[in-house]
């Protein structure tokens, strides 16, 4: 069987900086939810965003939790999130039983659409805004913080997709009161599992690290005032994000280099667009997207398929999450009749964008998704 192409795994450094850091957790025996790898990991993200505070947790989703908490969401609030991303970004509105209404995306940035925001403050007074930056492109902060602030609701940024790239001079998570990022194993970097919740509020990070230690009491026994849970990230996991955050700027220039290869080669193709790019942004690139027009005899599936026939991963566009079976009964807030979300769901292919991936394997997907347009 062939070797497979992967959409994107996990690269550790070839320096094994992360090996070095588990090792001196086992070596010290600091194999717990705290040590030195987690001070370090939290404190090399605090300062690569610029951030006063910072929380490692035991995932994207955790953190998204946390800072819904943060923001005092609680049963029967609003709150308004993304349509187009993954139900990671909704789910824990449902843990705290608020209810999400799902804002639809816009053509540029395929992210959350300002106008359609403007629309659903029109019809709700939501507790929190949920603003995801799809797979490492920036929403159009400016405009939706205008908006935000303008109603005096706080945003909370799910930048799982997004560590590494810079909007208008600032790092993505940085705009909002809270920033949630994920370490998954596809992510820019991983710590195979994991995620951190940022922000300049320092007494808002303090007590998310709170909840994520079981909310334990400062007392002599174990005593609990409120509900806490068991979100912390492991000494071992943050050693390998430690090591990880040293090769994150050269995992976000190869990250560029396959989008650009993608775009200079199917740059002959009318019927395939790559997903639009940004002046006023540096961005992660994390997964190079096309989209396909309506019109083409060739259809997202029929490259899916074709990749996959030779053993290479590919994807479509995240479903939207107005058309999931959980979520149909919530509000959906589009601009027009036509939802682009749903249209970019249905024209989007996510290609191949490991950074381990070879110039000949990349080469080699170019020419099969050519072929299947020639």
């Amino acid at each position: 069987m062939q070797k497979k192409i992967y959409l994107a795994s996990p690269h550790m450094s070839d320096e094994k900086y992360e090996e070095k850091f588990v090792k001196e957790a086992f070596d010290t025996n600091w194999l717990s939810t705290i040590g030195e790898n987690i001070n370090e990991f939290e404190k090399s993200v605090r300062e690569y965003l610029g951030v006063k505070a910072s929380v490692a947790l035991a995932s994207g989703t955790s953190s998204i939790h946390l800072g819904l908490k943060a923001l005092g969401v609680k049963k029967d609030d609003i709150v308004f999130v993304s349509d187009l991303t993954f139900s990671a970004s909704v789910n824990p509105i449902i843990y705290e039983n608020a209810t999400p209404v799902f804002i639809d995306s816009e053509e540029f940035t395929w992210n959350m659409s300002p106008k359609a925001l403007e629309k659903a403050f029109e019809k709700y007074n939501p507790k929190a805004v949920i603003v995801v930056h799809l797979y490492g492109r920036a929403t159009k902060m400016e405009e939706i913080m205008k908006i935000c602030d303008e109603h005096n609701v706080p945003v909370l940024e799910d930048a799982a997709e997004g560590l590494g790239t810079i909007y208008k001079g600032k790092y993505l998570g940085t705009y909002g009161k809270y920033g949630a990022l994920s370490f998954n194993g596809n992510k820019i970097i991983t710590t195979t599992g994991g995620g951190m919740l940022v922000s300049n509020d320092e007494e808002g990070i303090n007590k998310a690290r709170f909840w994520s230690t079981q909310s334990k009491d400062p007392a002599r026994h174990y005593q609990h005032s409120e509900i806490g849970y068991n979100y912390r990230m492991s000494n071992v996991l943050a050693g390998i994000g430690r090591g990880q955050m040293m090769v994150l700027e050269k995992r976000i220039a190869r990250k560029n280099e396959i989008f650009n290869k993608y775009k200079e080669g199917f740059k002959n193709i009318s019927d395939i667009e790559m997903m639009p790019e940004n002046e006023d942004e540096r961005s992660n690139v994390w997964l190079s997207c096309m989209t396909i027009k309506e019109s083409s005899k060739v259809k997202p599936l029929d490259v899916i398929e074709r990749l996959e026939k030779e053993n290479i991963e590919s994807r479509p566009v995240w479903k939207p999450m107005h058309l999931q079976p959980i979520f149909e009964k919530y509000d959906f807030i589009k601009v027009d009749e036509k939802s682009i979300g749903e249209d970019l769901f249905n024209r989007g292919v996510c290609l191949p964008s490991d950074t381990k991936m070879t110039e000949e394997e990349q080469n080699k997907i170019i020419d099969i998704i050519k072929n299947l347009f020639n």
